[in-house]
């Protein structure tokens, strides 16, 4: 009995250190992930700026309708002149911050000219001048006082 004991536990042991192996790969990988991901969000600000610099027009894509939520935060977005990170937007929208991640997500989806900025490890957002003004223009967003009533 104590020898299946034994046998026992050493299977257990060698389990739990595949287990922490693992764990370790996967942490590895997240954090490459997170290093190729600030990687690729550096590119897309300088290719951003590189297009709004050489004096290219903003594509005319049309922008799909969006929910209540969405609207909270394109408005805080709409209104600041400044970038704001995911707690400001989530604290001036009155939304959680893994809301406010999920909803940037489906603004950039839905074709909102976003600018991400990073700042000490950390994202920072804001709309696109030119977009503001067309949006103060033509009302792209369908943006109206009874969608917030």
């Amino acid at each position: 009995m104590k020898d299946n004991l034994v046998k026992i536990k050493n299977l257990l042991d060698e389990h739990l250190t595949a287990i922490n192996e693992n764990t370790g790969e996967i942490q590895v990988m997240f954090d490459y992930l997170q290093e190729v991901e600030k990687k690729v969000e550096r590119i897309t600000q300088r290719l951003d700026n590189l297009q709004l610099t050489m004096g290219q027009p903003l594509e005319k894509t049309s922008i799909a309708p969006l929910n209540q939520e969405e609207k909270k935060i394109f408005l805080v977005l709409y209104t600041e002149e400044n970038p704001l990170s995911i707690e400001e937007i989530a604290e001036k929208s009155y939304q959680s911050a893994a809301l406010v991640q999920e909803n940037i997500s489906n603004l950039s989806n839905k074709c909102i000219p976003l600018q991400r900025t990073l700042c000490q490890g950390q994202f920072f957002f804001s709309l696109n001048k030119e977009f503001k003004e067309r949006q103060a223009k033509e009302n792209l967003v369908s943006l109206s006082l009874q969608s917030f009533m």
